[in-house]
């Protein structure tokens, strides 16, 4: 059922980093995975209370914003990306007051809001689907779907050879209300997760209707899941391609990046645009290239896109430069920034996979990697946990898993439970400080050693991951050079070294100052001329006379 309070709230919109309008454009935001974040209730499942009360550690962290995956009301068939009811809290997560009360206090704090939208599809228990289910072939309400008979003479064939991203075809067959075999609907994802027909104008009426719904809450903005997913070429024709679907491609697919989406986002940046304080509009949107990805993010649409391209670069000289290079290219012509990303909930934890030769040089890779990309001009967004170094959680045992494309054939690897294990806050036995209780439950079981990875127990030690990213982001928000423009200047450096310039002239706050990052990717010490002081390093540079050892797998920061 649909909560509500008696009024909107009112909020005061904190600054953005440093003061500087288009807080967006250089910011850090951190993703929280609710259920997994922190648990008020010792239930097991993180809650908006359990956030909520750890609001204080992410002001010390030194984020801008934060990020919200779905805590609206929904059978959990897909972590909450399966959404029944778009104007209320699941009550695993909480109430709308609890809501309410979470951005009031981010607010106070001087940390912004986003929330995820769902809009390519919602729950097969929505009311809309299940009174199309209801009323059978003929209702209008299928019209707000894709619902289509069946090839063949029985029509026991899917309308068309789409995959879903789970696995398997992207269609389902109904029953009738009569018991008799009925039509298709389309699911690009699972099958509990009916795909709006956007041709419809109650679909973009309805969303228009709750994106002011959450603006009026008081949030800052939304993260668009499936951005790129939400019109389907005319007639849904076939693919004529074979091999399970990945969200990431190079080819054209009629049911993903297609033109149309845009005039949806046009329509939704004049929304945004109405509310005070630059609420913002980002799109996860995979597309073949960083050129298609500029598009939804062009003056009249969305202000940010992730940068999945530059996630899936890997730990390579030369492939990081080029996705650089190709991403500020592309961002540069729409005067949008780039945005940098590491680590989400739906991929392997970044210190588990830039790892070829254990943890040790896994994590040895993450710190220098984050380095990397909080030097760059733009956004970066992190994932929660990734400041405590946490590794994926590879050996959970089946009978806990939960992602759905785990239990569909040839799905989308199958392993996302991995990267959503609840994180450790403190204590030396599971669940960590995650519930109210030591020795509590937590939804997915937590490793050993993961006693050793808390924020208790990094807290303070100057060698931890955790300070590494406090120091990190407490410079970024202080250094001119790092954050703003949209460029880097390349230095000659040894091979498998990347080495850049950021200037700090010209940032409007009289502070000036130029910025020097490099990162040794060689997995081996290299000695280079040291371009001016230390600022920052995820592995100690050694001075040696006029040189310096840069240490393998390593990023440094100097001051010149």
């Amino acid at each position: 059922m649909t909560q509500y309070l008696a009024e909107p709230g009112t909020h005061t919109r904190p600054p953005g980093p440093g003061g500087r309008p288009g807080w967006w454009r250089e910011a850090v935001i951190y993703q929280v995975y609710p259920r997994s974040f922190a648990d008020s209730d010792g239930d097991g499942v993180g809650d908006l209370q359990g956030f909520r009360s750890r609001l204080p550690y992410l002001k010390e962290l030194g984020v801008d914003a934060v990020w919200l995956s779905p805590f609206y009301v929904s059978p959990q068939a897909d972590g909450g990306y399966d959404v029944a009811d778009y104007r209320a809290v699941d009550p695993v997560f909480g109430t709308l007051l609890d809501a309410d009360e979470l951005i009031r206090d981010a607010h106070v704090l001087g940390l912004r809001v986003i929330v995820d939208v769902v809009p390519n599809h919602c729950s097969d228990q929505h009311d809309w689907f299940r009174r199309a289910l209801r009323e059978g072939p003929g209702s209008p309400l299928r019209d707000r779907f894709h619902f289509r008979p069946g090839r063949g003479p029985a029509g026991d064939a899917p309308p068309n050879d789409w995959e879903s991203v789970f696995g398997g075809p992207a269609w389902t067959r109904t029953e009738n209300p009569d018991g008799t075999p009925g039509e298709w609907y389309l699911h690009l994802f699972a099958p509990e997760q009916p795909d709006f027909n956007w041709e419809n104008p109650a679909v973009r009426d309805e969303f228009r209707s709750v994106l002011r719904y959450w603006l009026d809450m008081g949030v800052d903005g939304f993260r668009i899941d499936v951005a790129h997913g939400l019109v389907k070429a005319a007639g849904l024709p076939d693919t004529g391609r074979t091999g399970q679907l990945r969200l990431l491609g190079t080819q054209s697919l009629p049911f993903f990046d297609q033109d149309g989406v845009h005039e949806i986002y046009r329509a939704w940046r004049a929304i945004l645009d109405e509310y005070p304080g630059e609420r913002i509009g980002v799109a996860e949107a995979w597309t073949p290239s960083a050129e298609r990805t500029a598009q939804y993010v062009r003056a009249d649409e969305l202000h940010q896109a992730f940068n999945f391209h530059y996630l899936g670069a890997g730990w390579d000289a030369a492939a990081l430069r080029r996705a650089i290079d190709e991403s500020l290219d592309a961002m540069r012509p729409v005067g949008a920034p780039s945005t940098w990303v590491l680590s989400n909930h739906d991929v392997v934890r970044h210190a588990t996979r830039l790892a070829v030769d254990g943890p040790e040089q896994g994590l040895r890779r993450a710190r220098a990697a984050t380095l990397l990309m909080l030097a760059l001009p733009g956004s970066a967004y992190l994932y929660q946990g990734e400041e405590l170094g946490l590794p994926e959680v590879t050996e959970l045992p089946d009978e806990v898993r939960q992602d759905p494309s785990f239990f569909r054939d040839n799905g989308q690897d199958g392993l996302r439970d991995g990267c959503r294990v609840p994180i450790p806050w403190s204590g030396t036995e599971a669940p960590y400080g995650f519930g109210p209780v030591a020795g509590g439950p937590s939804w997915l079981p937590q490793p050993e050693s993961w006693r050793h990875l808390s924020v208790e127990a990094q807290s303070g030690d100057p060698g931890s991951t955790l300070e590494l990213y406090r120091s990190a982001l407490a410079l970024r928000r202080e250094h001119p050079a790092l954050g703003a423009g949209d460029g880097v200047e390349w230095l000659r450096a040894p091979e498998g070294v990347l080495a850049f310039r950021r200037s700090g002239r010209g940032a409007g706050d009289g502070r000036g100052g130029d910025f020097v990052c490099t990162v040794n990717l060689t997995g081996a010490p290299v000695r280079w001329a040291a371009p001016g002081r230390p600022l920052l390093s995820s592995g100690e540079p050694v001075p040696e006379g006029d040189v310096t050892e840069l240490p393998a797998d390593s990023t440094v920061w100097w001051a010149v």
